[in-house]
């Protein structure tokens, strides 16, 4: 089993930055990559962006690229997203996923953070 505890969520203004961890405990070993999805009000939950494990390879949603950032630490078993110059419509509920290989679905989420980006 992997747990996966978000962090960082917040109120803030449209140009603002803001920097979301998610915290991983558990199996790590057993993690093939990480992402970031969000769900706002009435929408369907969405894909943000994707970190490979093993080589740090990245990719991102047409919505947030050049603005938002995933990293991780492996040190900390950490994943970070941090997001530039947000709008307000980046404002959900933002949780971090895992899975163990190229081809599982996401098998540990997060319980989310929210995101909230007044105008």
């Amino acid at each position: 089993q992997v747990q996966l505890v978000e962090s960082g969520g917040g109120l803030v203004q449209a140009g603002d930055s803001l920097r979301l961890s998610c915290a991983t405990s558990g199996r790590t070993s057993n993690v093939y990559a990480m992402s970031w999805f969000r769900q706002a009000p009435g929408k369907e939950r969405e894909f943000v962006a994707f970190i490979k494990w093993g080589d740090d390879s990245t990719r991102y949603a047409d919505s947030v690229k050049g603005r938002f950032t995933i990293s991780r630490d492996s040190a900390k078993n950490t994943m970070d997203l941090q997001m530039n110059s947000l709008k307000p419509e980046d404002m959900a509920v933002y949780y971090c996923a895992a899975k163990s290989s190229i081809t599982a679905s996401y098998d540990y989420w997060g319980q989310g953070t929210q995101v909230t980006v007044s105008p």
